[in-house]
């Protein structure tokens, strides 16, 4: 699983305009891992993108990941 964060970390860098604010933590659960995403306050729009498609493709690619390590991943933005 710790691929799978630096995964989200660096394409969340790729996306905003202070990478070095960007945080990934993960929480594991029972039946699955929560990563929750940190960044700057003025980069949130950038990260979840127009009707919400870029962090919802980052959602999509996680499912496919999960479902090749046979565990549950989802994703979580904080402001």
């Amino acid at each position: 699983m710790a691929d799978v964060k630096e995964m989200v970390a660096e394409i969340a860098r790729a996306l905003v305009e202070k990478p070095d604010a960007v945080e990934v933590r993960e929480t594991k659960g029972e039946h699955g891992s929560v990563l929750e995403l940190k960044v700057a306050n003025e980069d949130i729009g950038k990260v979840i993108g127009k009707q919400g498609r870029t962090a919802r493709s980052i959602r999509t690619m996680l499912a496919a990941v999960g479902e090749r390590v046979n565990r549950r991943c989802s994703l979580e933005i904080l402001e």
